[in-house]
């Protein structure tokens, strides 16, 4: 079975094609910059060069038939056609309480995925966007729904309830979700087998580092707390995104900047974070190079992040009750030893410290604590397409009989 697998932004569209025979890639890219000047496809069948195909890209069903093109094309293509793609799988980041898994994709099912918008609206309309490109090229090709916010359907009460009136969690939901599943669950299991064990024998502690950042602790293969909370909006401070802050903040804004609803939604999710305390990038590699240049606001930008990251470590090995592994993973947890030694510096109480050598890694799996560490550090690149393709693959063999 050729699984495609679709994970819309709001300006651009990222995909592989994977065969679920042997779980190989045969093809991915990117469209980039989708609804505005210099739009393009970059597309890579896998042991190939990459092609770009500029073009202009007004939406998303531009973007999707576009892709569908190159993955069939003579040329540089690697399917004869359409209909040897035989099923969908759609990343979408919100999925509340009602969807604890994911699901074949429905009318009702793109109804509830509407409802979530509201809660992640910079990510759920995209996400409907190629869900709805992809029906309308695609009609009779079964399309399946994997939730951000479906592995941490877990979380016990004391970790998801605010200190709100109950009846507010009642009537609207209000509570922590939970974002970034799919990565999360990903990496503990690769963890887990690296380590030779099962996710069911450890506390893992995953940190998903990247321009959205969040870390989880999975403790016997169970998510039971995450940094991420009602929206992606709380928790650690990322690359735009304030983080958590005192909820007084917003009214005092409001108030002294006259600023609006919509406009504090937009300050805060789009202005704020790494961004906000540099002045400079919401990029770490912009911020290093200038803290090596001596700018202060960048070093205190990275300071922060590295103090929060670690803040959260130490809570989570409180709530597990101890820790076998931390997992690094994403763009900055991946690709930044510096970033990595500076959030593991001080954890030396836990009985681990990482190896500087091994540490030079970059988008490899690997260990980097040193030998005999009595708690295992890893980086180990996130694959959620692949996780996406498992679920897609796993829910048409069951319910389509594909």
């Amino acid at each position: 079975m050729k699984i495609f697998v679709v994970n819309c932004g709001s300006s651009s569209i990222k995909y592989q094609l994977i065969n679920m025979e042997n779980e190989t890639v045969l093809a991915k890219g990117m469209v980039e910059r989708i609804g505005m000047e210099g739009s393009l496809l970059k597309h890579t069948p896998t042991g190939k060069y990459t092609v770009d195909l500029p073009e202009d890209i007004p939406d998303h069903a531009v973007g999707i038939k576009m892709i569908i093109s190159a993955l069939v094309n003579p040329e540089y293509g690697v399917i004869k056609d359409m209909s040897d793609i035989d099923a969908v799988g759609h990343r979408v980041v919100h999925g509340g309480e009602r969807f604890a898994d994911s699901v074949l994709i429905t009318q009702d099912v793109l109804k509830g995925i509407e409802a979530c918008a509201e809660i992640a609206p910079l990510h759920n309309p995209p996400n409907l966007h190629g869900i709805n490109a992809c029906m309308e090229i695609m009609p009779t090709t079964p399309q399946v729904a994997v939730f951000d916010t479906a592995f941490h359907q877990t979380l016990p009460k004391v970790a998801y309830l605010y200190g709100l009136p109950y009846e507010l969690y009642v009537k609207y939901g209000l509570r922590r979700y939970g974002f970034h599943g799919t990565s999360h669950k990903y990496v503990a299991q690769v963890a887990a087998s690296m380590m030779q064990e099962h996710m069911t024998d450890l506390r893992i502690i995953t940190c998903h580092l990247g321009n959205g950042a969040s870390i989880t602790a999975i403790k016997y293969g169970k998510s039971i707390d995450t940094s991420m909370g009602y929206t992606p909006l709380e928790g650690l401070i990322m690359g735009t995104r304030s983080g958590e802050i005192d909820p007084a903040i917003i009214p005092f804004l409001m108030e002294k900047e006259n600023m609006t609803a919509p406009q504090i939604d937009d300050y805060l999710n789009r202005r704020s974070g790494i961004l906000g305390i540099s002045g400079l990038s919401s990029d770490f590699r912009d911020l290093e190079s200038a803290a090596n240049r001596g700018d202060e606001r960048s070093q205190l930008a990275i300071d922060l992040f590295a103090y929060k990251v670690k803040k959260y470590i130490g809570g989570y090995v409180a709530a597990m009750g101890g820790v076998d592994a931390i997992v690094f993973t994403a763009g900055v947890g991946e690709n930044s030893p510096f970033m990595r030694d500076k959030i593991c510096n001080g954890l030396e109480y836990l009985g681990t410290r990482i190896d500087p050598e091994r540490n030079k890694v970059r988008g490899k799996a690997q260990e980097i604590s040193v030998k005999r560490a009595n708690v295992k550090i890893f980086v180990i690149p996130t694959n959620e397409e692949l996780v996406i393709a498992r679920d897609t693959f796993n829910i048409c063999k069951r319910i389509i009989k594909l």
